[in-house]
């Protein structure tokens, strides 16, 4: 682990570092301007970011392009953002106390600053609006799907509640928008495998394999010629209730990669994923309490562009 970095977050984000090898018995490098334009060049313009004093020393002095070569040194330095279209809708506050931030996602933001959603995610926005300089989330709500996310203020917290989310300790409710399938019958348990495969948008089932997927799919009501669905995934696979839905022949309405991957603009906000973590609940690990958090949108989702 590197030490504490000497530039502050920049629009919520730490600071990035790298290391020079520890040991090296012919250094190829005579100075750290070198090392550095192998290291970074194809990320970032090395150059102008030494003449401008962009890479920092653990002291917080500037890096000189000739600074001769040292090993096991770290430099820290802020990389340019690409820009980023906003993310419409409210970032609502469920709840908040010294130890979690309980908030409403909207559909469309990211909950880490990922690919190319930095700015436009849950954890850039909040640490700069709440203050809070460690805020991060406590388990995953794809980009696509709204609703309750558990966050912790500090890294101090994040142990023993990211733990008690890892022990499936938390019961979560979902709610979907989905076609109405005469014959079908519901409530039903869904079971299978679930993987994923590098470089693939959409997470496959693997037949034949011992489950580590379960979700159970009841229907509730009827809303404008579809159904209004209540999940409750019992186990926390990448997109495994978008997966079990599509299983069951009623594909989630408005998902832009079940059945089929369709080409949606990354600023095309108009048709939000039908798709609602509508309630979480757990026993408080520090505390004991009883916690229960429900969403502030309903379904059907509308586009919450202004």
């Amino acid at each position: 682990m590197p030490p504490r970095s000497p530039l502050p977050q920049r629009h919520g984000l730490d600071a990035a570092w790298v290391c020079t090898p520890e040991w090296a018995k012919h250094p190829l490098w005579k100075t750290m301007g070198a090392w550095l334009d192998e290291r970074l060049s194809e990320f970032v313009d090395v150059a102008g970011f030494l003449v401008r004093g962009r890479f920092v020393y653990e002291s917080g002095t500037a890096v000189g392009g000739h600074d001769p070569y040292r090993p096991y040194t770290f430099v820290w330095f802020h990389r340019d953002l690409a820009e980023e279209s906003v993310v419409p809708g409210l970032i609502h506050v469920i709840y908040r106390d010294e130890r979690i931030v309980v908030i409403d996602k909207p559909a469309f933001l990211s909950s880490i600053p990922r690919g190319r959603h930095v700015v436009q995610s849950v954890v850039v926005r909040l640490r700069a609006e709440l203050q809070l300089p460690e805020l991060s989330p406590l388990h995953r709500l794809d980009r696509v799907t709204s609703g309750v996310l558990v966050l912790a203020t500090e890294r101090r917290w994040r142990g023993a509640y990211q733990s008690m989310f890892q022990r499936r300790e938390v019961a979560k409710t979902y709610r979907a928008l989905a076609p109405l399938l005469p014959g079908l019958e519901l409530p039903v348990t869904v079971r299978n495998h679930l993987t994923t495969r590098r470089g693939r948008l959409q997470a496959e089932v693997l037949p034949g394999a011992s489950p580590n997927a379960e979700s159970l799919i009841e229907l509730e009501s009827v809303i404008d010629d579809q159904g209004s669905y209540r999940l409750t995934p019992r186990t926390g696979r990448t997109h495994q209730l978008r997966l079990h839905m599509l299983g069951l022949g009623i594909p989630i309405s408005d998902d832009p990669l079940y059945p089929i991957v369709q080409d949606v603009a990354l600023d095309d906000f108009t048709r939000p994923l039908q798709l609602l973590a509508n309630e979480v609940r757990f026993t408080d690990p520090i505390d004991g309490g009883v916690r229960q958090f429900v969403s502030v949108r309903t379904l059907p989702l509308r586009s919450e562009i202004s």
